[in-house]
């Protein structure tokens, strides 16, 4: 095992015996997965300044659909953040997307007090990603007022540079990302270089 991988698992260590919980102890809700991803998340490596460590501390969470601890420990100041990903050509979501936004829409309707970024430029036909996605979420019931668009970016790693502005001036305490597995890993650790360190970042995985 690498000395950066020791000192993430010490860390962890550390933080789970000071919180007063076991990453062996079964818990109904919330779950061992997320309770450890939650640690990990607060740890100075994920939530931390140094790249090396930032990768190799979000390379042990357990990737999950399920919600994770920071919005039941703060679910005013802890914002979504949906992840764009390309429209079609006459600007309509496509079903990566829509996967996307599906998993956002039960972590919205359980935790109703948590404001929402749709993050996402590349207009076509006019509309942006983050237009698009939120009058997807508006069409099911979710308030426009409660949805803050970020237009701009064009990559994750503007994603992340550009919703860090958004997160600064509403002083967000919490970002949680909504994104498909197999890119989740990236836009977390994009996101946790971008805030530098100033609040922990989490994940959610649409199915």
């Amino acid at each position: 095992m690498s000395g950066v991988r020791r000192t993430v698992l010490a860390a962890t260590v550390a933080a789970t015996a000071t919180l007063g919980l076991s990453t062996g102890q079964a818990a109904a809700a919330p779950s061992v997965d997320t309770i450890v991803n939650g640690i990990l998340s607060v740890t100075p490596l994920c939530q931390g300044t140094i790249d090396e460590l930032i990768i190799a501390c979000t390379e042990l969470e357990e990737l999950t659909p399920r919600f994770p601890v920071m919005l039941d420990l703060n679910p005013i100041g802890t914002h979504l953040v949906v992840l764009g990903a390309g429209l079609t050509e006459d600007g309509r979501i496509q079903p990566v997307l829509e996967q996307r936004l599906e998993a956002a829409l039960r972590a919205a309707e359980r935790y109703p007090t948590a404001p929402i970024v749709v993050t996402g430029g590349v207009p076509r036909d006019g509309t942006t990603e983050a237009g698009a996605m939120k009058e997807w979420l508006v069409s099911r019931g979710i308030p426009p007022e409660r949805i803050i668009e970020e237009s701009e970016s064009s990559s994750t790693v503007e994603n992340a540079r550009f919703t860090n502005n958004v997160l600064l001036e509403r002083r967000a305490t919490g970002a949680v990302l909504v994104t498909n597995k197999d890119h989740l890993e990236r836009a977390m650790i994009n996101f946790r270089q971008a805030v530098d360190a100033r609040i922990p970042v989490a994940g959610i995985v649409a199915a």
